[in-house]
């Protein structure tokens, strides 16, 4: 196993410098810098970086990236326009195809201190051939990152022929989680039974769920209610996600309110996509146009987890992207109005701690003694100024072993003098 001692290393929400072994993959001993570990081995110099924990990407779909434009492109930018797309993109599927693609965009996820997917994977298929593929791209790739794979009905579980049968296959195939899409289902009574059946699935294969919720403007639509009390029923809570639930930008005051009493006692996970949600969202608006992201400021001050995904990169749903956490953060930031010193100081949390736990990964997550010793070094003096200069990632450590790093950039201007900017004051 790995073993490396990282010196001259700073902490969040702690003084001076310090120092960081790992041992046999596990952090070993993390202690002030001037400590002699009497350490011979490999010694990485972190040069006053910032030492937090991978970044996890909780919502992507891994099957459709980097099909952007084949064979058309998204004139109208919504997400039904998209999914039709997709539909037509979907015909020239084969496993080489939806590896080549996925592994790409998984490297510039590891380029940018990712080490921990949840790739949705559409199964709206009867050859499942996404998910055949997916499944041998968990293995491959396993040394350099985690994978979790949603079986996503993408057309409905009731609305498309065969659909209990098939996503049931995919979860007997190896799918880790179990998904569905009630907004997108004929009728609310469909929704609302392709609700019961996944967590009927998630009870008899031991599996997590993670639903595409009211990802619609419409403020009628709201099955988040029934993934919440569906999980409180069945104390099922911490391995439960409501994706997107962007419609719950739209809800009236009093029914939020109702709504957050469920959403609490329940325990159920958030995932908010913010590039996407403020690019897809607002489509059928005149002025003012919403912005269509969930309630992120309210769910963090309600203690309810919630966390920042990219959704999509470089596909029918969304043309630009690559895979940088830091440019959904910042994003999300705006969009939600997170902007106060210390909340953008602590916005690490939404693409890390928060993320791992949407994961179920926790225990096993973070710089703590005993733990995988995987983390990352930014070029950074603390979260505020990682997010603001969106910093490359220094070092990429997973497990004693470094996967990724960057070199820094360095920018000249040339005036009356020739000068170094750094864009810190």
């Amino acid at each position: 196993m790995n073993t490396l001692l990282i010196k001259n290393v700073a902490l969040q929400h702690t003084q001076g410098l310090h120092q960081i072994l790992i041992e046999d993959g596990l952090f070993n001993t993390i202690t002030a810098n001037d400590v002699d570990l009497a350490f011979e081995g490999t010694v990485l110099d972190a040069e006053g970086g910032l030492a937090v924990a991978p970044f996890c990407e909780p919502h992507i779909h891994l099957d459709t990236t980097q099909t952007a434009g084949e064979p058309h492109w998204n004139i109208s930018g919504t997400l039904f326009e998209g999914i039709e797309r997709w539909a037509e993109r979907k015909e020239l599927l084969s496993v080489e195809d939806v590896k080549a693609r996925a592994k790409q965009t998984l490297k510039w996820q590891i380029a940018n201190g990712v080490q921990h997917v949840r790739t949705h994977v559409d199964v709206s298929d009867p050859t499942l051939v996404a998910l055949k593929a997916m499944l041998e791209v968990r293995e491959e790739m396993k040394p350099w990152v985690d994978i979790q794979i949603v079986a996503f009905p993408q057309e409905g579980i009731l609305s498309y022929p065969n659909g209990k049968a098939l996503l049931e296959e995919a979860v007997k195939l190896g799918a880790d989680v179990i998904g569905a899409i009630p907004h997108f289902e004929f009728t609310r009574e469909y929704g609302v039974e392709s609700l019961h059946y996944v967590f009927e699935l998630a009870q008899k294969y031991d599996r997590l769920i993670d639903v595409h919720c009211d990802e619609i403007d419409d403020e009628q639509s709201r099955f988040v209610e029934t993934v919440a009390a569906l999980a409180h029923k069945f104390k099922m809570g911490e391995k439960v996600t409501a994706s997107h639930t962007t419609a719950m930008h739209s809800y009236n005051g009093a029914y939020a309110s109702r709504l957050f009493r469920l959403l609490k006692m329940s325990g159920i996970n958030f995932v908010a996509n913010p590039l996407v949600n403020i690019h897809l969202q607002g489509r059928f608006d005149d002025y003012p146009k919403r912005r269509g992201i969930t309630r992120v400021k309210e769910m963090l001050a309600a203690d309810i987890n919630v966390c920042f995904g990219h959704d999509d990169v470089f596909d029918p749903w969304y043309p630009l992207g690559t895979a940088n956490m830091l440019q959904v953060l910042h994003m999300g930031l705006h969009v939600c109005q997170i902007m106060g010193y210390e909340q953008i100081n602590n916005s690490l949390d939404l693409i890390s701690t928060k993320s791992a736990r949407t994961l179920n990964i926790q225990d096993n997550y973070g710089i703590q003694l005993g733990k995988a010793g995987s983390l990352l070094i930014l070029p950074a003096e603390n979260g505020f100024d990682a997010l603001r200069r969106q910093v490359a990632i220094r070092y990429s450590i997973r497990h004693g072993k470094v996967i990724a790093e960057t070199q820094p950039a360095r920018t000249r201007i040339h005036l009356e003098k020739t000068e170094v900017v750094t864009f810190q004051r």
